[in-house]
């Protein structure tokens, strides 16, 4: 009677903790569905031949269905009592863990890095904004301009970063989208009350601090959830198998 109730209670709290990895696959494929679909959303105003956001739902739906996958390996395995199934199951879940311990290590080591290559990029990205040798940017444009529109920002640190741009007609000309102009052309000339002066480095930063906390409170969450299933899975794994051999 007691192995049968410890059973049924670890039962409970693995497909408990399993079910909530089926949610977050589903959410997942959900919202590469939305940025396949909806084309009124920022991240589709990035792209405008969407290459890039077919490149991104693909790496959502893969991730989506990879969880979804590791879902149903552990549903089997619990449920049925397959314990093969609950070792592969096991084994994914740490190789999972493992991953996203490393790539927030990579995340938070080399933030600084990233940060300036950043910094630079953007730099180049507003010195060749608009000239005509350099078409194949026009990609970056197109997402610098969606970025600066969206965030109501000009510039990496201000409007005046523009003065460096030789392919103005005036020097008192600023893109297009750091004004509330709807004119689709690369320069235009707006009075400074109707440009914003505010530069995107700055907005981003306001962002990502705002956002860091629930940012880390998910990962950590994650990565608790998984020590836990992984632990539960050891733990009913050594149950069946006692079980087995007490019978």
């Amino acid at each position: 009677m007691l192995r049968k109730s410890k059973s049924l209670i670890l039962k409970y709290f693995l497909n408990l903790i399993n079910g909530a990895f089926l949610v977050l696959g589903l959410l997942l494929m959900g919202f590469a569905a939305w940025l396949l679909l909806d084309r009124n959303n920022f991240f589709t105003a990035l792209n405008e031949s969407n290459h890039l956001i077919v490149y991104i739902s693909g790496i959502l739906i893969g991730t989506g269905s990879a969880i979804v996958l590791l879902f149903l390996l552990g549903y089997l395995g619990i449920q049925y009592e397959i314990r093969w199934l609950l070792v592969l199951y096991a084994v994914l879940l740490m190789w999972a863990f493992g991953v996203q311990v490393v790539l927030s290590a990579l995340i938070f080591t080399k933030k600084e890095e990233v940060h300036q290559v950043w910094h630079d990029e953007i730099d180049l990205v507003i010195s060749q904004y608009g000239s005509k040798d350099v078409p194949e940017d026009i990609l970056k444009w197109t997402i610098l301009n969606a970025l600066q529109k969206t965030l109501q920002c000009c510039g990496q640190h201000n409007y005046t970063d523009w003065i460096t741009n030789e392919n103005k007609e005036n020097s008192e000309q600023v893109p297009c989208s750091c004004t509330n102009s709807t004119l689709r052309k690369w320069f235009c000339d707006e009075p400074l009350n109707a440009t914003y002066l505010e530069g995107c480095e700055n907005k981003i930063n306001t962002w990502y601090q705002a956002n860091a906390l629930s940012l880390i409170g998910i990962n950590f969450g994650l990565l608790v959830s998984e020590v836990l299933q992984i632990s539960l899975t050891v733990s009913f794994f050594r149950h069946i198998k006692n079980r087995i051999f007490a019978e």
